[in-house]
């Protein structure tokens, strides 16, 4: 008989074998002016006011995150977003192994209520340090992309229907097929006639949405979409307010237009709850909502099993930190059929080397490890607010 020897090689280093300690996690407030004021209802907004997570760990190796203030979405403010990570965040993540940032996101998720977006940056600056901890991408850490490019969506939130129309014509040259209009400002008929006429100018073959930001009533929203029904739109954006659950429901049951859950959604149960009522096809899915990285992902798999819509989507307006975050979730969803809109187009500067960027209509996925872009910290220290 003969036997067979077992061979035993000396294991290669692995980088997984020793651990990623994390010695510094710092929160950075910024305001960044905007290109042009954004008008959307209720507010008007001429600068980013977000938060910058750093993550640091031991040898000097950095990752970085960013959450916008969405005070009308998700409750945050600048200072308190700071006091979370600085008074209850941070103290769970310091001295502990970033490549367990599961269970390191998992304590931060059960540290506070809410705050989806200080969780979501610190989560975000964990992902991008074991991504360049291991040399490879966000995506990769979640099993790899799917797709490598992604078409975005354009804003139109002009106060003339002329101009909106203008603009998009112009961005139609540019590549763009794509847009989103800001309705719940004016009377819904004018803005129901506005989205036909900007469907006629633009025509059949642009895809066309609009999104109210729950300043809509009931009945305000129902004129809007039986006058808007020729517009062709792809869907009405939370056109109520964000626990009216009954009403997007009964919405939903009259109206052509399918309905996308946005302020509505902020956990996987809301999803599942507004699935179960009837009240959408689709999801507007942000990680300031979801409260991470990993929150996210699972939101889209639950999106995908129950045959929803995926919208991804960054607040306006963030920067490359989380554009990029934003376009390597994209790259992994299940499915992208109402969208990515990343937003640091709209800044009058970006934080990053090498900003994200809409070419000939399109953005194509940081190859880079972690996030993929590199930030330029003096950039960060130029907006910090004092």
């Amino acid at each position: 008989m003969t036997q067979t020897r077992t061979v035993v090689r000396p294991l290669r280093e692995d980088p997984a074998a020793k651990p990623l300690i994390i010695t510094r996690l710092e929160a950075i407030p910024i305001a960044i002016p905007l290109g042009k004021p954004v008008t959307m209802a209720g507010v008007r907004i001429e600068k980013a006011c977000n938060l910058i997570v750093r993550a640091e760990a031991a040898g000097g190796l950095t990752g970085w995150g960013e959450a916008s203030v969405a005070p009308m979405m998700t409750g945050d403010l600048l200072s308190g977003m700071v006091e979370a990570v600085n008074d209850h965040l941070a103290p769970l993540v310091l001295g502990q192994d970033a490549l367990r940032r599961a269970e390191l996101a998992l304590r931060c998720a059960h540290a506070l209520h809410g705050n989806g977006g200080p969780k979501s940056a610190v989560d975000l600056a964990l992902a991008d340090l074991v991504g360049r901890h291991f040399g490879v991408s966000l995506a990769h850490l979640y099993g790899g992309p799917v797709r490598e490019t992604m078409l975005p969506m354009y804003l139109l939130g002009n106060p003339k229907v002329e101009d909106d129309i203008a603009e998009a014509q112009k961005k139609i040259k540019e590549g763009f097929t794509f847009f989103k209009l800001k309705v719940g400002i004016k009377h819904p008929a004018e803005e129901a006639a506005a989205a036909v006429e900007i469907r006629r100018k633009i025509g059949a073959d642009i895809a066309l949405c609009a999104d109210a930001n729950m300043g809509m009533t009931f009945q305000n929203a129902r004129l809007f979409v039986e006058r808007a029904r020729d517009a062709g739109l792809m869907f009405l954006e939370q056109p109520l307010r964000d626990d009216d659950f009954d009403g997007m429901a009964a919405l939903a049951r009259v109206s052509p237009i399918p309905l996308n859950g946005d302020e509505s959604i902020g956990s996987v149960a809301s999803i599942l709850a507004l699935h179960r009522a009837g009240a959408i096809q689709g999801a507007n899915i942000k990680t300031i909502k979801m409260g991470g990285v990993g929150a996210t992902v699972h939101a889209m798999s639950v999106c995908a099993a129950l045959g929803l819509n995926i919208n991804l989507a960054c607040k306006v307006a963030e920067s490359s930190i989380a554009a990029a975050g934003l376009v390597q979730l994209g790259s992994i969803a299940p499915n992208l059929n109402w969208g990515i809109s990343v937003t640091n187009h709209y800044l009058a500067e970006d934080l990053c080397e090498t900003p994200i960027r809409i070419e000939h209509g399109a953005i194509h996925r940081p190859r880079g490890p972690g996030l993929g872009v590199e930030v330029k910290e003096s950039q960060v220290q130029r907006f910090r607010v004092k």
